[in-house]
């Protein structure tokens, strides 16, 4: 695959000189698209493994000729460049095969959580308009029953179980409690589809139909770099979700950048579990096209499960590990308990939300790998800054940018205004990764997209003089309280210092007057009860007046998103309704 130079080092990124030996400060981009990014892996890496699934394994030439065969019924279906495919599935080969197959054809693809709502996935489809939609099964009753003014007009419908090897789906069918939850799990079983009050007429029909048509014909439209390749709904802090455009460019920028930063990665030889769902931005580069970029074998799991990790851990064992924090630490336990080694996990990248220093010591005791945090957004494909894997890291922050990667610290109310080092301001992002724009909503993007090529994040942050940056809390989370700001992270911080609080989160609640309260939700430690006075009492002894919580809401567990993170929003709806 050729590639393009994205210029001369900058002498206005002091920050480069703490990336670890091998890491350039100067990257050559490849050129094309990701079909090119697939075809070269295939090419390249033919006979070793692209997939692992339950312990059935693809390999890159296999999965090429399955990518052709789908693109080959996405035509017939009459996918043409331009449209919008959406994807309703988990983890599993038919998600990775699905996605090149629309991208083979110059199509768009759209990322949806299989376990939205009726009301949650009709407002995206509605919005982008795809066509065909591939389903997982269990999904396909949410999605078949949209209204017909949606637009979609096929649906296929995908089945895990077949993917998975024949001892295991045959131990799927005995008639014991164990297998019967298990199969529960992986598939719809048979029960008659919900009525429809409207029904649309659709085409459904089931993936091996979609196979069914024959490899693509050679000659067919190729995308270009700078065609649009995802569209990805962003978690919506506030309001709707918005779908992010991300290009071809951006999603190999992106991996290039992942792979620049780790360079004892050995091209071909890496394994990589995919636990983070590839219908998030994280999930989706660094499994879906930075794994595959580098020819690994990428170990897939429908969802986070610590026993179906460890027992392929055993016969594949990992490389490559990105999570999470509560991953980390599940996985670690788990395997101390059952006297597992974890000793071939090399390298580990954290995101998506703090990275406590007791993490990453509990994690690398085990492995005697690294793991560092990494920062960035759904808007930037999604990884823009990063800790160096070496001695250079510093723990707590979020690392320096990226390869090719320029940031500014400004004034959130006037963003010409550069921020003094050491102030906390409204991080800018400018680089190859930055998104192309918000769907349909031409405002919006104008908003966060500015003049030169900066993105606004949202986030405020600090620099401290090594250039490391530490991320203080969201812009739309900031509560505002007395003409105070109030910083929730700041808040959470002091309260989880408290004997017996095991999570928590603060929010603001609105006032009848204008303005807002500053709420506190909390989970006690097992065994631990927690006094809602002592707390507050606890937090004035370490907090200005204003930023001391009015009241303390004592909750069994905070609701989290599928990768770990806390629902910010749908508490501060559960506190305000006063549930």
């Amino acid at each position: 695959m050729s590639t393009r130079s994205a210029g001369a080092p900058r002498p206005d990124r002091p920050w480069t000189r703490h990336y670890s030996p091998g890491v350039p400060a100067n990257l050559k981009l490849p050129e094309g698209s990701l079909v090119d990014l697939l075809d070269s892996s295939v090419r390249r890496y033919g006979n070793k493994t692209a997939l692992e699934f339950f312990g059935a394994r693809t390999s890159y030439r296999e999965l090429g000729a399955a990518i052709s065969r789908a693109a080959a019924g996405l035509k017939a279906l009459g996918v043409r460049a331009g449209d919008r495919v959406a994807l309703v599935l988990p983890n599993c080969p038919q998600h990775i095969i699905a996605f090149h197959a629309a991208l083979r054809l110059g199509a768009v693809v759209v990322e949806h959580n299989p376990l939205y709502t009726d009301r949650e996935l009709r407002h995206q489809f509605e919005d982008h308009g795809a066509t065909v939609a591939i389903v997982w099964d269990k999904a396909v009753d949410k999605v078949r029953q949209l209204p017909a003014d949606v637009g979609l007009q096929s649906i296929v419908s995908v089945e895990l179980i077949p993917a998975m090897p024949l001892l295991q789906r045959m131990a799927l069918r005995l008639p014991i409690p164990a297998a019967r939850a298990a199969r529960a799990a992986l598939a719809a079983g048979k029960h008659p589809p919900r009525p429809v009050a409207q029904p649309a007429r659709r085409n459904v029909l089931a993936w091996k139909e979609l196979l069914a048509a024959g490899e693509l014909k050679k000659r067919h439209p190729r995308p270009a770099a700078g065609d649009l390749a995802v569209i990805q709904y962003t978690s919506g802090t506030t309001g709707q979700p918005k779908g992010a455009m991300l290009t071809h460019a951006n999603l190999q920028a992106n991996a290039a950048q992942g792979r620049a930063w780790v360079p004892g990665l050995k091209d071909g030889r890496e394994t990589v579990y995919a636990v983070l769902p590839m219908f998030h931005a994280y999930g989706l580069t660094l499994c879906m096209t930075f794994a595959l970029s580098i020819g690994a074998r990428l170990v897939l799991f429908p969802k986070f499960d610590v026993d179906l990790v460890l027992k392929a851990h055993k016969k594949s064992p990992a490389t490559f590990l990105p999570a999470v924090p509560p991953i980390y630490d599940r996985i670690a336990a788990a395997a101390a308990e059952r006297g597992i080694a974890l000793d071939s996990i090399r390298f580990s990248i954290s995101g998506a939300m703090n990275l406590p220093t007791a993490t990453v010591e509990r994690w690398e005791k085990a492995t005697g790998g690294f793991l560092i945090e990494g920062y960035g957004l759904t808007e930037t494909s999604p990884i823009a800054l990063g800790n160096p894997f070496g001695p250079s890291r510093k723990p707590g922050t979020v690392g320096v940018p990226f390869p090719l990667t320029d940031i500014r610290v400004v004034d959130p109310r006037n963003v010409l205004l550069d921020r003094a080092p050491g102030t906390e301001g409204e991080l800018l992002i400018r680089g190859p990764q930055v998104f192309a724009g918000y769907w349909n909503r031409p405002q919006e993007t104008e908003e966060v997209l500015l003049e030169g090529g900066w993105f606004r994040t949202g986030d405020i942050v600090s620099v401290d003089k090594d250039d490391f940056v530490t991320v203080r809390d969201r812009l739309k989370e900031l509560i505002i309280t007395g003409g105070f700001n109030v910083s929730p992270t700041e808040v959470e911080d002091v309260l989880s210092e408290y004997s017996g609080v095991k999570d928590v989160c603060v929010v603001g609640l609105p006032r009848p007057g204008g303005g807002e309260d500053v709420v506190a939700a909390v989970v006690a430690s097992a065994g631990a009860g927690i006094d809602p006075e002592s707390l507050l009492a606890f937090a004035r002894g370490n907090l200005a007046a204003y930023k001391v919580p009015r009241r303390v809401a004592v909750m069994d567990e905070l609701p989290r998103s599928l990768i770990g993170k806390v629902l910010r929003r749908e508490i501060r709806d559960t506190l305000v309704a006063g549930r």
